[in-house]
Formats: structure tokens, C-alpha cells, sequence
């Protein structure tokens, strides 16, 4: 079917009657999505939109982004590490997504952004649960976050409970040791609430995967795997770093941190330290 008078005609088969079958729409809940804005500036700011959405559109990514970490860690648990690469594959490009989502609240000039400010009161994306409960899943545990969720006793409940739960590198190390690689004892049984820190003890068992990529293939792709989550997690910190600081420069954050300095901070942090140091031991090897 060509196009005639700069129209293309509805074939035959389209459906255009929804009064007893659901719609795009319904099967979207789009009525309640797409009135979930509410600027809180009056008159309201044409600018507020913006920020408004690209803060909820985040988090609909970042609740995607935990459904495919908890399978990643249920895929590890079960031995299945193919399984799991191909959901931290979805992750990655969850990463990606976020990261250059950045790009358009960057539009959002310091004199537009200080025309509406005021009106969001101690409201911080550092108050994200969901954010918390990614960063939990991936190691940066750290209980003193919880007090920010008291008022929310549901929430405060599911990050307590996440706080509880082994994290993604928990049980890849896990899956390790079932394979018959020597992680430590101590490593194994380690407090889960606690932040991951560096296990030098662990580094020898990498060294070895990564000296003969043949041999331990499956390993060594998971391990690389893990390596681009860091990557592209620290790649997000970044942008979002320096949107901040590209919109308010260093004032104080809404929510009373210090803002860029703060965020900088985050960029400190690593989820996997373990597989950075790695690349430090391994032999030059010849041709």
C-alpha cells in the first residue's frame, strides 16, 4: 500500500473499535501515569515539567533496574551465570539509558532552575528508595541510610529487608566457590549488612581466571560483565555530577547535603574493587 495524498491508510486489519477489548492505553494505565505531573509552582513553571519528568521516568527505570538485578542474583544463586549476564546485559543498557537522560535536564539553565528551586522544599533525589535499594543490591550497603525512610514505614521495611539479603557479588562469589574456585571462608560468610570492602585473599582467584581466559571462559566473560555494571554505574554517578554542578553549581542540595561535593564523594565507592585490582597482577604474557 502506497502512499497517496501525503497519507498512509489504515489497512484492513487495524482494530479501531476498544469498547469491549483493552487498548494501548488501558494496558498502560495511561490516564494515571500521564496525570501523575503536578508542578508544585504557581502559576506553574514551564520548566517544572521538565524536572518532573526526568526524575519519574528515572525512577520507572531504576524499578526495571532491580526486577533484572534480583533475577541476576536468583540466575547466580541457581548456578546459571549465562542467565545472568543476559539480565545484567538489560542492566547495562538500563545504565546507559539513564546516564544519557542526563543530557536533557542539562537544557535546564541555572536561571530557570532558580525561578522554581525554592518551591521543591527538602525534596533530593538522595531520598530515592529505589536508588537504595539498587545500591544495596549491588554492595554499597549502609544502614544510617534507613533513618532517611522512617516516615515511610513500608519502605523503610523492604530497604531493611534488602540490607538483610546477600548482594549480586555475594552470590557470584558463591556460585565461585560451588565451582570449585577458593574463596575464603570468611569471604562466604561475611556480614551482609555491612559494605563490601576489598578482600585482597580473593585477587589470586582472579589472577588465575584471568591468566587463562580458555580454561575458565564463563568466569572470565561474568567477571568482565560485572566490570561493565561498574563501568556504566560510575558513568551515571558522573553525569549526574555534573549536571548538578552545571545547574547549581555548589550550592547546598534541597535535601542538605553538600551537593556536588557530596555526589563527587560517590564516585569514591566501587561495587567490585576486587576486579579492578586484578588488572594490576596479571603477567605480561608473550607472544
Amino acid at each position: 500500500m502506497s502512499i497517496e495524498h501525503g497519507e498512509r491508510k489504515l489497512e484492513a486489519g487495524v482494530r479501531t473499535d476498544f469498547r469491549n477489548t483493552m487498548d494501548y492505553a488501558g494496558y498502560l494505565n495511561l490516564d494515571q501515569v500521564l496525570t501523575a505531573q503536578a508542578p508544585v509552582s504557581d502559576p506553574a513553571h514551564h520548566d517544572e515539567m521538565l524536572f518532573i519528568i526526568q526524575h519519574q521516568t528515572s525512577e520507572l527505570w531504576l524499578k526495571l533496574m532491580i526486577h533484572e538485578l534480583r533475577a541476576t542474583r536468583d540466575h547466580l544463586d541457581a548456578d546459571q551465570p549465562t542467565r545472568a549476564m543476559k539480565t545484567l546485559a538489560r542492566v547495562k543498557h538500563i545504565l546507559r539509558a539513564l546516564t544519557e537522560q542526563w543530557s536533557v535536564l542539562a537544557t535546564l539553565t541555572p536561571a530557570e532552575y532558580a525561578e522554581f528551586r525554592s518551591v521543591l522544599g527538602s525534596s533530593s533525589g538522595f531520598q530515592s528508595y529505589q536508588y537504595r535499594e539498587i545500591e544495596f543490591l549491588l554492595g554499597n550497603k549502609n544502614a544510617s541510610m534507613l533513618r532517611v525512610f522512617e516516615s515511610k514505614p513500608e519502605i523503610h521495611a523492604q530497604l531493611e529487608a534488602t540490607l538483610h539479603e546477600p548482594t549480586i557479588y555475594d552470590s557470584f562469589l558463591r556460585m565461585l566457590a560451588r565451582l570449585g574456585y577458593d574463596i575464603p571462608e570468611s569471604v562466604l560468610t561475611r556480614d551482609v549488612t555491612e559494605a563490601w570492602v576489598e578482600h585482597p585473599e580473593i585477587i589470586p582467584v582472579y589472577t588465575k581466571i584471568y591468566e587463562d581466559v580458555d580454561q575458565h571462559w564463563n568466569v572470565y566473560e561474568a567477571c568482565e560483565t560485572l566490570v561493565d555494571i561498574e563501568d556504566a554505574f560510575q558513568l551515571w554517578r558522573f553525569r549526574h555530577m555534573s549536571t548538578v554542578q552545571r545547574v547549581i553549581g555548589f550550592k547546598t542540595g534541597t535535601g542538605g547535603s553538600s551537593g556536588v561535593a557530596f555526589l563527587r564523594r560517590a564516585l569514591e565507592l566501587s561495587f567490585f574493587p576486587e576486579l579492578t585490582s586484578v588488572r594490576t597482577e596479571i603477567r605480561d604474557l608473550g607472544v
